[in-house]
């Protein structure tokens, strides 16, 4: 079976693995130069720093697909984070969060006296959701309306307390408004407010606890290297400089991609670029309106000399960040006075510099605006950013930077993520769980997709559980499709039999 896979992010090079183990021909068209989408570095001489994602979050799961993808994970070495994080608040106080249950309980007594009990309760509590949530929601797929229209979906959901949002439910945990916030913004990480966001998402601070958060040396990108040589090894063809620009369709089922001056016949296809801009490829379909993740200004740099004192990550917080969410995510301005997040991967890998010096990668939250004059943005956060990192320990950063580079989400749109976006559609409850674009977006069912915008949602191990769910809902489609055959020519052949 031919399949086409049009884009060469993590999904979909996963996705390919898993079908060529299955028997099928698979070439992926990537319409850039290189491979990853998200998953790239940034470099500059002998400096080099991840792009897109930086926290490796559930490691189990992450390997687990990696190998069932044929991919050699012994040849992946995975640091772990130890403290996992600083969160530091305008007033000067800094909560470290631990991988350590017992640890992390004591910092809690020390600078929230009182809410140590109902951290241990947090924790009790989204264990048990986690072992409800996996299978129903990050495991399986909602193709037809009985997949989710049923009491078990229902009753999940219920227990899941989804009609809640994140930082309502921490309220039932929490008192300090600071230890709720730091139990809250990981909703950031996948560009959705967590003021808004449904309390399933709680599970992703639960989970830096239980399942910890790690790096990977040599940087996440350096994934695509062992990715790459298992697309080698197992004949799945990579095709860059490729740009797809349709998709035909007849007959109920994709028959043609588009790509260059060539029209290249396939029995399958699966979408693999942002899904809100990619699904414009199917010519045929009315765009759907999507509310689009939150935005971000990155700032990359290489800088003269380390920061041994600092953690790998680190998040600095403004000292109303109700409001700073507000100003992101229904004011759509710049905030006057950002959050904003530093990763420091030299700490732990010196090869990401030359020997003396060191990278570092500052993610700004902004709003996905068309208003906005994003140069005149930019300069200003890069500037006040800056500022307060030399102010809270970052000594004489100016001086200290050798070069920097800006992306904003202009950019971010130029290279195909909807809206200039930076992590799918937002994590809404509208659209997420059954509600999300599924891995069978459309009623041709030879049409596939994948990536943050697709359920089971944004982040690098997320998106590849939703490569297996595309795997999964391959086999059942062509299974499904084989048996149709099958009865066909039992039919036929009963037919032939009544004759004689």
């Amino acid at each position: 079976m031919k399949t086409a896979i049009v884009g060469s992010g993590i999904g979909g090079l996963i996705s390919g693995l898993l079908l060529a183990k299955e028997g099928h021909d698979v070439t992926i068209y990537e319409k850039e130069a290189t491979i990853g989408g998200r998953l790239a570095f940034v470099q500059e001489g002998d400096y080099k720093i991840d792009k897109g994602p930086t926290i490796v979050l559930l490691p189990d799961m992450l390997l687990s697909i990696l190998s069932e993808a044929g991919i050699d994970t012994d040849e992946i070495e995975f640091v772990r984070c130890d403290p996992l994080y600083d969160v530091h608040f305008a007033d000067g106080q800094t909560y470290t969060k631990y991988a350590d249950i017992d640890r992390q309980y004591e910092e809690i007594k020390e600078k929230f006296p009182g809410d140590e009990e109902g951290f241990l309760q947090f924790m009790n509590d989204m264990d048990e959701r986690f072992t409800i949530g996996k299978p129903q929601f990050l495991e399986s797929s909602f193709l037809k309306p009985r997949d989710y229209l049923n009491r078990q979906t229902m009753g999940s959901l219920l227990k899941l307390k989804a009609y809640r949002n994140v930082m309502g439910n921490l309220k039932h945990y929490f008192h300090h408004g600071k230890l709720q916030t730091a139990y809250g913004l990981q909703t950031l990480y996948i560009g959705g407010n967590p003021y808004t966001t449904p309390a399933i998402y709680s599970l992703v601070s639960f989970s830096e606890h239980k399942h910890g958060i790690y790096y990977i040396k040599g940087g996440y990108a350096g994934l695509l290297d062992h990715v790459k040589k298992a697309c080698d090894r197992n004949g799945v063809t990579i095709n860059t400089s490729s740009p797809v620009s349709e998709i035909e369709t007849a007959g109920g089922k994709a028959t043609h991609i588009v790509v260059g001056d060539r029209r290249e016949p396939i029995d399958s296809v699966i979408i693999n670029g942002d899904f809100p801009a990619a699904s414009k490829l199917v010519k045929k379909k009315a765009p759907k309106p999507y509310k689009p993740s939150s935005g971000c200004v990155l700032l990359y740099m290489g800088v003269d000399g380390e920061f041994e004192d600092k953690e790998m990550h680190q998040f600095y917080l403004n000292e109303d960040f109700s409001a700073n969410m507000e100003d992101i995510f229904k004011n759509e301005r710049i905030p006057k006075e950002p959050s904003f997040y530093v990763f420091n991967p030299t700490k732990v890998d010196s090869s990401l510099a030359p020997e003396g010096k060191s990278v570092l990668y500052v993610l700004i939250p902004v709003p996905v605006s068309d208003k906005l004059d994003w140069k005149e943005a930019s300069e200003f956060l890069s500037n006040l950013v800056l500022d307060r990192m030399e102010e809270r320990g970052f000594e004489e950063l100016r001086k200290r930077i050798t070069w920097m580079k800006v992306r904003t989400p202009e950019e971010a749109m130029q290279e195909g993520l909807y809206s200039g976006g930076s992590f799918g559609i937002a994590p809404s409850l509208g659209q997420s769980g059954p509600f999300r674009p599924q891995v069978q977006p459309f009623s041709e069912k030879n049409i596939f997709a994948v990536g943050a915008s697709i359920h089971p949602g944004g982040g690098v191990p997320i998106v590849m559980q939703g490569a297996k769910l595309v795997a999964e809902a391959f086999k059942e489609q062509f299974k499904t499709e084989s048996e149709r055959k099958d009865v066909s020519l039992h039919e036929q052949d009963l037919g032939s039999i009544r004759s004689l």
